[in-house]
């Protein structure tokens, strides 16, 4: 019971990834056999965690939005991580996030062992954020829809407006989301250029995924953080 009870957890630690993971791989992952993992996947369903399946080639498992939040699973430097994170979210470039944050923070702080709370905490109090001042902000929610269609290879359909004001269509592969100083930038290979382009996100409207997975391209840098640098200078 204790090995299933283990595998199960860490069966669910992968799943909360926002990706499709074939069950092939899962059980890879977790060194057992593809008719253990769909006895698994039925156990949680059972525990009302709502696990959606696709079939075909490209199909799989996902944990899809349910009724409740699931628990996360979280390792010591993730959680941290997140807990740094939320403390410097406020004021900065995310559109409506602060209270939120702040709410969540709380939650967060509540159930941490007391060594990880001393760590956030002189992190904490060793720092001071710059305040925003008047600079673009981006809807957390586009954030969230680039990053999934960025961990599943998803095409997107955006409007986006130039510097110059021109606004177009566009159809995209997302490769990496870039955080520079109080912009977020995406990385992707635009469809009807063909060519690379980055866009900034604050100047995004209506992104959404078209359900057209592609497989990853090479980015032409060594990686998407120095490719934005290249670029920009």
């Amino acid at each position: 019971m204790s090995e299933t009870s283990a595998r199960l957890l860490n069966l669910l630690s992968l799943l909360q990834t926002p990706r499709e993971w074939p069950g092939s791989e899962l059980a890879g992952r977790l060194g057992v056999t593809s008719r253990t993992i769909r006895r698994d996947i039925e156990r949680l369903r059972d525990l009302g965690y709502p696990v959606h399946a696709t079939m075909g080639a490209d199909g799989g498992y996902r944990l899809a939005a349910g009724t409740a939040m699931p628990p996360l699973l979280l390792d010591d430097e993730e959680a941290v991580a997140i807990a740094v994170g939320l403390r410097s979210a406020a004021g900065h470039t995310i559109e409506g996030i602060e209270e939120a944050s702040v709410r969540a923070l709380a939650k967060l702080e509540q159930v941490l062992p007391a060594r990880l709370r001393r760590r956030v905490g002189t992190l904490g109090t060793a720092t001071v954020p710059l305040p925003a001042g008047d600079g673009p902000t981006v809807d957390p929610e586009h954030l969230t829809v680039l990053a999934a269609a960025i961990a599943n290879h998803e095409r997107l359909r955006f409007g986006y407006r130039a510097g110059a004001g021109t606004r177009s269509k566009r159809l995209v592969e997302p490769h990496r989301l870039v955080a520079a100083g109080r912009r977020w930038y995406l990385v992707a290979y635009d469809n009807d250029r063909e060519d690379w382009r980055i866009f900034r996100v604050d100047r995004l409207s209506e992104p959404f995924p078209t359900g057209v997975r592609t497989p990853p391209r090479e980015l032409p840098a060594a990686d998407a953080g120095a490719y934005v640098r290249e670029r920009m200078q």
